[in-house]
């Protein structure tokens, strides 16, 4: 059996439209690099397809919470790495920890913590994880050896003070 990556990754470009008059990704815009980022590796890494998942079983996944730090700022037309990691998960509900980077990854600019909960679309209410989702969930689980957000970014700041 194939080992799974447990932290996925992927670059992007920051675009003129995200940006503010600044030239830095505007604050929502972050989100939505977030979440194209984790659309995107679900489907080259695990095979997941949210939207054919939704459209062939009528099950999904929505947004229950976000808890987000912006670090450093990110720039019109730069590079960034985003990684992503399942940190937690109930038979109903994951959590994920997102990171954007620079392009060699030596400063972290933000850091989310997103909740999601499987949908029923079609009874319009919380659903189970089926078996296999439960598997890979358990083979792709990557935990934090921490409780809080809070706790997460104390942990990170050493590493966010860059030495001579």
């Amino acid at each position: 059996m194939t080992q799974l990556l447990k932290v996925l990754q992927s670059k992007t470009k920051i675009r003129f439209q995200d940006c503010d008059p600044f030239n830095h990704l505007n604050n929502g815009s972050y989100i939505n690099y977030f979440m194209n980022h984790r659309e995107d590796v679900l489907v080259e890494h695990y095979d997941i397809d949210i939207f054919k998942i939704a459209k062939l079983r009528g099950k999904g996944w929505v947004s229950s919470s976000n808890q987000i730090a912006y670090l450093k700022p990110a720039f019109l037309m730069e590079t960034v790495v985003l990684e992503s990691q399942l940190i937690h998960y109930t038979n109903s509900e994951l959590h994920v920890e997102m990171r954007m980077y620079n392009e060699d990854k030596s400063h972290l600019k933000a850091i989310i913590w997103c909740g999601f909960v499987h949908f029923d679309l079609l009874k319009q209410k919380r659903d189970i994880h089926t078996e296999d989702l439960m598997q890979l969930f358990e083979n792709i689980y990557n935990p934090m050896n921490v409780k809080t957000f809070e706790e997460r970014l104390n942990q990170l700041k050493p590493k966010l003070v860059k030495t001579p």
